[in-house]
């Protein structure tokens, strides 16, 4: 919607339109569950067809060799590595906006998470891609591994080439974990939703068995609330190590102690503006301006203005830096950047990267969609230029005039740049397609009747409940009784009747709601959660093993002398062991979040509930188990009905 924002809200609404829980369910899911559009297939032979180049391309190479591309004695690192950094960076605004703006409460995140979260899996996959399509014999790159392999060789664990593969593939499995748990409760409600068997069945394998009861969002809140936590400085050290690569060299233009934050801020920088990229049209395509309004955008030109600040300041830190020390040869670089052969490169960068987002300032280009739009693909080409520049006017003049030479990327390096390209969207498109794009129980959570205190007075803010259709009369039924389950009207009545039962005395129950109820944990007094416990543990684990496993293969299995270190290089050690620690503690925040709530789980008694399907939707439901000390068949039926109980139905065990 292309709407100005009204001047006079304090606090712009994060859903837009008269939206209720069915109503965003049936909005987000309906993405899914209807045929695919005209639009979709059209993008998607389009994109696939980018794809399908840059695999043909990559299959040549492999049976030529990189000889095709550009690269040359000088040239080592060609358009594959600053293509590789570039994606790299893109997959930092998922982990930003999931992790760092969950952290620090900001509730605008919840129409935008699930797609960043997506989006930078697949920057992921295709930044490990021109890795491998680097290395020429990609049957080898398992190598990287510190695993016992055919020529009794381990990775040099000193080297920061080491070090990258364990952060991008540490950080590849960190956010597919937490890219999965936050898709768990969306799972079990397109379960409840599928019309077929088949669709049935698969999302409810992914599901686990969630029923969204309370103790279950117990466990599950603090399983991502310690997930985002280490995810925080994941995200830093990821792209802290990949400057690393250039950073503990000796070249000039590379070897500065600024690469680290320049290179965080500048991958958050490019992943925030291809979320803009890929947002804004798809909006519009897919009927979300209710969900992804321009407060959200808004807010996201925001970061990018900010960040682009920082990219400014880097820059001009590094020219000043470079004539502040008085090295002739650094000077010479960065002379050689703006205003040699490679100048209209960097030009392209600064103003793409500097200059052009500085439009931000002013609001009409932060909430007119197609301005953004154009404003982010700037900001993308920017980025690339970047990672060029940084790579290319490094290497292609080194200390003797007469080993320089030009790098021209040939016809396979577009290829293979615009296969990536062509993988990235299809990927997202099939993403789109298939999974719901907006993370629906944190939507529904936002609204305001999610809050079990709103009383507002009209209907959004009274979930509805007809009473003249429920059945408040329970027969009892034949064989074992599992206990009772009654719906309720809302968030603020479920968590009364929580209340109410564990004071007289009840405490086999529990409740399901589409999100979590804050307080219910209070209510049905479940205490702290044991998740953090795990996590430590694992963390622990993690950094024990990752010491053992490099200090053995460095001193005992394959002693190395690297530039005259000890074998026991400590400091070195750090950050792999660093990496293993964030993923054994990730790896233990899931796994205990499972276990402690006893899933997968693919049945259960509630599952029989005449309406219970709706507990992933719009309904709120509590259960009092027939092993209870106070259950009886007479009275607590009725003790649920005048708590504003209805549905009110007995269980077969």
């Amino acid at each position: 919607m292309n709407q100005e924002l009204d001047r006079t809200t304090a606090v712009p609404p994060l859903v837009e339109g008269d939206h209720d829980f069915a109503s965003i369910s049936d909005l987000i899911c309906g993405l899914v569950e209807r045929p695919a559009p005209r639009w979709w297939w059209l993008a998607f032979l389009f994109c696939g067809s980018f794809g399908l180049l840059g695999l043909y391309a990559s299959i040549y190479v492999f049976a030529t060799g990189l000889g095709v591309w550009g690269m040359n004695q000088t040239v080592g690192w060609g358009l594959p590595i600053g293509t590789f950094v570039f994606w790299v960076g893109i997959g930092h605004a998922g982990t930003l906006i999931s992790a760092i703006l969950f952290l620090f409460r900001q509730k605008w995140r919840s129409s935008l998470n699930r797609a960043a979260e997506a989006m930078t899996l697949f920057a992921v996959c295709c930044a490990g891609l021109y890795v491998i399509i680097h290395i020429g014999r990609f049957w080898i790159a398992w190598y990287l591994v510190p695993l016992t392999n055919s020529n009794a060789l381990v990775p040099n664990f000193r080297s920061a080439l080491s070090w990258d593969f364990a952060a991008i593939s540490v950080y590849g499995l960190v956010s597919l974990m937490f890219w999965y748990v936050g898709l768990i409760p969306d799972m079990a409600t397109l379960r409840d939703r599928a019309t077929t068997p088949f669709r049935r069945w698969i999302y409810g394998l992914f599901a686990l068995g969630w029923r969204g009861s309370g103790r279950h969002w117990h466990n599950y809140e603090m399983a991502y609330l310690m997930l985002a936590g280490l995810a925080t400085p994941l995200v830093v050290s990821v792209h802290t190590v990949v400057s690393f690569d250039f950073a503990i060299s000796i070249l000039p233009g590379w070897h500065s102690t600024i690469f680290p934050p320049y290179f965080v801020t500048g991958a958050i920088f490019s992943g925030l503006a291809m979320v803009i990229t890929l947002l804004v049209p798809l909006r519009r395509l897919c009927g979300l301006e209710d969900m992804i309004t321009i407060t959200h955008l808004q807010n996201m030109c925001k970061l990018i203005l900010t960040t682009s600040l920082i990219i400014g300041y880097a820059y001009g830190t590094e020219l000043f830096m470079a004539w502040y020390a008085g090295n002739e040869f650094e000077m010479y670089t960065f002379k050689n950047r703006i205003l040699g052969p490679y100048g209209w490169c960097f030009a392209i960068m600064v103003l793409c990267n500097v200059m052009i987002p500085q439009l931000l300032w002013f609001r009409w280009f932060r909430t007119t969609p197609w301005v953004m739009f154009l404003l982010s693909l700037c900001v993308n080409i920017g980025m690339w230029f970047e990672r060029f520049v940084i790579v290319t006017t490094t290497l292609h003049r080194d200390y003797l005039p007469s080993s320089w030479m030009m790098f021209y990327p040939t016809l396979w390096d577009y290829l293979q740049l615009l296969g990536g390209f062509g993988l990235f969207t299809t990927l997202f498109l099939i993403f789109i397609r298939f999974l719901p794009m907006v993370a629906i129980s944190e939507v529904k959570a936002s609204l305001p009747e999610a809050d079990p205190h709103h009383r507002e007075d009209h209907p959004q803010g009274k979930p509805a409940v007809d009473a003249s259709q429920a059945d408040p009369v329970v027969h009892p039924v034949a064989g074992p009784v599992y206990g009772l389950l009654a719906r309720f009207a809302g968030p603020g009545e479920l968590l009364e009747a929580a209340r109410k039962l564990r004071a007289a005395g009840y405490r086999w129950i529990d409740t399901y709601s589409p999100f979590p109820i804050h307080g219910m944990e209070r209510a049905l007094r479940l205490g702290r959660s044991r998740v953090p416990a795990f996590v430590f543990v694992g963390g622990a684990i993690g950094v024990l093993f990752a010491q053992f496993v490099q200090y053995y293969e460095s001193t005992v299995s394959y002693p190395l002398i690297v530039d005259g270190k000890p074998f026991n290089s400590a400091e070195a050690f750090v950050p792999i062991s660093f990496e293993t620690m964030i993923l054994y503690a990730s790896v233990a925040a899931v796994l205990s979040m499972l276990f402690l709530n006893g899933l997968p789980r693919f049945y259960h008694p509630v599952f029989r509930g005449r309406s219970f399907v709706r507990a992933s939707n719009d309904g709120f439901f509590l259960s009092v188990e027939s092993r209870d000390a106070m259950f009886d068949k007479g009275v607590t039926p009725e003790l649920l009905a005048s708590l504003g109980g209805v549905e009110i139905q007995f269980l077969k065990a």
